[in-house]
């Protein structure tokens, strides 16, 4: 597979590695609403702030959407978006290494772009996530050929991509998405009759039967309301009717089953009469003269709680136009604010209710906005000051019950909460060793995800076990977790320690490895308990 080469590559692609495992600290007057959901708002440095999240969330986010800075060349209020493309690049390879890291198994990386980047991005992202975890390029339209952008010669430029990853593709499933269209012109027949035995139903015209609902005429019509007025008010008519409004088509005979080929056959031989299929997991088929009637009822999805004509989603997404963008969440951010739509649509593609969403680039906040709107649970980045300025007022405001974006589409009427943090000292000092203030739980997370790469979940432990993965335990004594708090007490492998040790443990004849200051247990006492004894702090280690 190819690679791309620039100037400070070799040191960039271990910048990862160096990053130090530091403490997120929460500050709780800036946290609100119900802190216990999970929800996380970060002020910091992403890089540092990523590597603290690996030993909790590592492999646990579904879908990670970010929207880095395109180096566009301009300078913006809020970052510095001119760099060299060799800086851009050492900037985010370390980034998306450890987002990689973050992503389920199934999950799924979202990276908003305009075209100044895409094409080094992609190069690096088929090199960390493999080519063939690249899913596709959706093409995103955000503007229109207007204003200052159409007096330029050449093409005008309206659109964004998304470049769009799975961690593995062999686990990956995405959700099926429909978006609205205009009505299909092709369905221009109405059944008159259709609450009578089909045998009886009698067709006219669409028009006509528009026409005699409204008592009027055609020309009529469109006198009053204007053209595009008509037709407006004619597709409405087809939604409210969706059971009546049909067409006709020629099924493809070599494409259906037998018994459907048998009825095509007998409908040709009784060409006036209307014969009825019934299907328990299908769409019944009507078929008269050999032609089948396709209703506009199996056309119809419901979309943000409306019925509406619907097709497939492909990757050309026009409908999101980023109109009244200004006004969602009741922050400003311009030119950088993406439309919260954009984001819900990525949710509905590639996560459900209560999964764990991420942006390490939040900017105004959208992403979490949504995730929270959208019942996700989310761990949202960001930098400098526009964290409590932009990011914290929007969520305040969605848990308040904020109406702007896609509230109303999917009811949102507030709730939930969020805890803000920032990012503390280390965990481990220059030389690499513990700082002597580090919590059991803090160390415990560190230990678990060195030894067996997985985030540690209990974080509520009262025992010195860790945990067991694939036929062996782990433990800790530390910070006197067995509450003997005495020097060289508790946090020392005595027999008495091991018996709480191994009392504590589900399967007391598991191997284990346990952590300690020191082992007061000779080496063949240690084999034949079958213990790995590694001693705090000289043999704990940061994962890379």
């Amino acid at each position: 597979m190819p690679t791309l080469r620039w100037l400070t590559r070799d040191d960039d692609v271990k910048a990862a590695d160096a990053v130090p495992y530091r403490l997120l600290e929460e500050v709780p007057e800036l946290s609100y609403g119900d802190r216990d959901t999970g929800n996380m708002l970060i002020q910091g440095d992403n890089l540092d702030a990523l590597k603290a999240l690996l030993p909790y969330y590592a492999g646990k986010i579904k879908c990670i959407y970010i929207d880095p800075p395109f180096n566009t060349g301009q300078a913006f209020e809020h970052y510095d978006d001119n760099v060299e493309h060799s800086v851009w690049l050492g900037l985010h390879w370390p980034r998306f290494e450890l987002l990689r890291g973050l992503l389920a198994e199934n999950g799924t990386l979202v990276v908003h772009l305009d075209d100044n980047q895409l094409a080094y991005a992609t190069v690096i992202l088929d090199e960390l996530f493999g080519r063939k975890n690249r899913i596709t390029f959706c093409t995103f339209k955000q503007g229109s050929a207007v204003g200052h952008k159409s007096i330029n010669p050449g093409m005008v430029t309206t659109t964004n991509y998304l470049i769009v990853y799975a961690k593995n593709k062999n686990e990956w499933t995405p959700n099926k998405v429909f978006t609205s269209r205009e009505r299909d012109k092709r369905y221009s027949k109405y059944i008159e009759n259709v609450d009578e035995n089909f045998k009886d139903w009698t067709l006219t015209s669409l028009n006509k039967a528009f026409c005699e609902h409204h008592e009027s005429t055609i020309s009529d019509l469109k006198k009053k309301w204007g053209k595009e007025n008509y037709e407006a008010k004619l597709s409405e008519f087809v939604l409210n009717n969706p059971e009546r409004v049909i067409r006709d088509a020629r099924p493809d005979y070599k494409a259906v089953g037998q018994e459907t080929r048998d009825l095509i056959d007998h409908s040709k031989k009784h060409p006036n009469e209307l014969f009825l299929q019934k299907r328990e997991k299908h769409s019944d088929i009507y078929l008269k003269d050999g032609e089948r009637w396709l209703f506009y009822k199996d056309k119809l999805k419901l979309i943000d709680g409306v019925w509406v004509s619907g097709e497939p989603l492909t990757n050309l997404w026009d409908d999101l136009l980023s109109n009244n963008l200004h006004n969602e969440g009741g922050v400003k951010f311009p030119k950088s604010k993406k439309p919260e739509a954009l984001v819900k649509r990525c949710f509905e593609l590639f996560t459900d209710e209560n999964d764990w969403v991420l942006d390490s680039f939040l900017g105004s906040g959208t992403t979490a906005a949504v995730a929270h709107k959208f019942r996700r649970h989310y761990i949202g980045i960001e930098m400098g000051d526009h964290a409590t300025t932009l990011c914290k007022p929007r969520l305040d405001n969605v848990v308040d019950g904020d109406q702007s974006g896609v509230s109303k589409a999917i009811n949102w009427d507030g709730g939930g909460g969020f805890r803000f943090f920032k990012l503390g000292p280390s965990i481990f000092d220059e030389t690499g060793q513990i700082r002597p203030d580090i919590e059991f739980h803090t160390l415990a997370a560190h230990i678990w995800f060195y030894e067996v790469g997985l985030p540690w979940d209990k974080p509520q432990n009262l025992t010195p076990i860790l945990g067991q993965h694939e036929g062996k335990s782990y433990a800790l004594l530390y910070n006197g977790v067995l509450g003997d708090k005495q020097v060289n007490g508790g946090n020392v492998l005595t027999r008495q320690t091991l018996k709480v040790i191994r009392n504590a443990m589900d399967i007391k004849t598991l191997p284990i490895v346990i952590y300690g200051e020191r082992s007061a247990l000779s080496e063949s006492s240690l084999k034949r308990e079958k213990i790995t004894f590694k001693q705090t702090p000289y043999d704990v280690k940061a994962r890379a």
